[in-house]
C-alpha cells in the first residue's frame, strides 16, 4: 500500500519522537495490512530509540524473519509475534502472541487455515462488488503480492486505485463496513484455540486492545484457558482504562503488554512508538515464554 509521506521524512519524524529503550509490541507490516515493509519497521524503530519491536501481523508470521534479518547487528530486538483473529461469545477477539516459534507446525497449520479463509472471503467480496455494478480490473488493481493475509483494507485500496472510491474511509462507508452490502464475515478461531496454538508454539498469549467490557469475570475463563497477558497500553485507551487493566492483570497474576498497533504513518496516534511498555515489562513476557 502506498505510504503518503516519503520514507526519509518519516525517519526524521521518528528520530524526533525518541522513546529510549522501550518496546512497541504491536506492529503490522506489508505482510498483512500495514504500509511499512519489515525492514522499514526496524529502521523506524531504530530512529525513534526503541529497544524492541514485535512484528504482530494479522494471521501470519511472514514478516518476522525479514525483520529479524534487517535488525541483525543492530540494537533493535525483534520479537516474533502474531495477531490471531479469534472469536469469544460470538464476537471478534484478537489474541496477540509474543515470542512464538514461527516454525511450529500447529501454528503454521492454524495460520494456513486462516489464510485460505481470508483468500476466499476476499474473492467473495470482489464478486459482491461486481454484483453491485462495481468492476475492478483483476491485474492493475490487485493488492500487493507481499500481503500474506488479505483483508478489507486491501480491497479498499483497490477501490481507490480503480477510481471507485475517493478514499479508504469512503470505500468502507459505501461498501465494506460491518453489516455493509459487500462485507463478508472473517474466519475466526475460537479464542481458546487461538490461545492454545500460541502457547503450543512457545509464545505468550495476550488479549489485544481489550475494551471496557474487560472485567474480572471475562478475564478469568481466558486466564484459565492459558491467556497470560493483557494489552493495557494501546491506542484509544484512556488512562483510566489502562489503569483498570493493569490492576486487573496484577490481581489475576497476569502480565501486561502494549504497543502502537501501527499500520503506517496515519493516524498520528498509532505511529510507531506511540504506545510502549518498559524493558522490565518486556522481560516479564520473556520470562513467561521461558526465553
Amino acid at each position: 500500500m502506498p505510504v503518503r509521506q516519503p520514507f526519509t521524512a518519516l525517519c526524521q519524524a521518528a528520530a524526533r519522537n525518541r522513546v529510549h529503550g522501550r518496546a512497541d509490541l504491536h506492529v503490522h507490516t506489508t505482510c498483512s495490512d500495514g504500509q511499512y515493509t519489515p525492514p522499514q519497521v526496524v529502521e523506524l524503530a531504530r530512529r525513534c530509540g526503541l529497544g524492541a519491536v514485535a512484528i504482530t501481523d494479522h494471521d501470519t508470521v511472514a514478516g518476522v524473519a525479514p525483520a529479524q534479518e534487517a535488525a541483525a547487528g543492530s540494537s533493535i530486538e525483534v520479537v516474533a509475534g502474531v495477531e490471531i483473529s479469534g472469536e469469544r461469545d460470538g464476537k471478534e477477539c484478537h489474541i496477540l502472541g509474543h515470542f512464538v516459534q514461527v516454525s511450529d507446525p500447529s501454528l503454521r497449520a492454524a495460520l494456513e487455515r486462516l489464510r485460505v479463509g481470508r483468500a476466499g472471503r476476499f474473492q467473495e467480496m470482489i464478486e459482491r462488488l461486481e454484483a453491485c455494478g462495481v468492476a475492478l480490473e483483476r491485474g492493475a488493481g490487485a493488492p500487493p503480492a507481499v500481503a500474506d493475509a488479505l483483508g478489507r483494507r486491501h480491497l479498499a485500496e483497490m477501490l481507490v486505485r480503480a477510481g471507485q472510491a475517493g478514499s479508504v474511509r469512503e470505500a468502507f462507508t459505501r461498501y465494506l463496513r460491518d453489516g455493509g452490502r459487500v462485507a463478508v464475515p472473517k474466519l475466526r478461531l475460537p479464542v481458546a484455540e487461538a490461545i492454545s496454538v500460541i502457547r503450543g508454539a512457545g509464545g505468550v498469549a495476550a488479549w489485544a486492545h481489550p475494551s471496557y467490557d474487560c472485567t474480572r469475570e471475562t478475564l478469568l475463563p481466558l486466564r484459565d484457558a492459558g491467556l497470560a497477558a493483557v494489552e493495557a497500553a494501546c491506542p484509544g485507551h484512556r488512562p483510566s482504562l489502562e489503569r483498570k487493566l493493569r490492576i486487573l492483570a496484577q490481581a489475576l497474576g497476569m502480565a501486561v503488554t502494549g504497543g502502537s498497533d501501527c499500520h503506517g504513518p496515519e493516524p498520528a496516534g498509532r505511529t510507531l512508538g506511540m504506545r510502549t511498555v518498559t524493558p522490565q515489562e518486556l522481560d516479564e513476557l520473556r520470562r513467561l515464554a521461558g526465553r
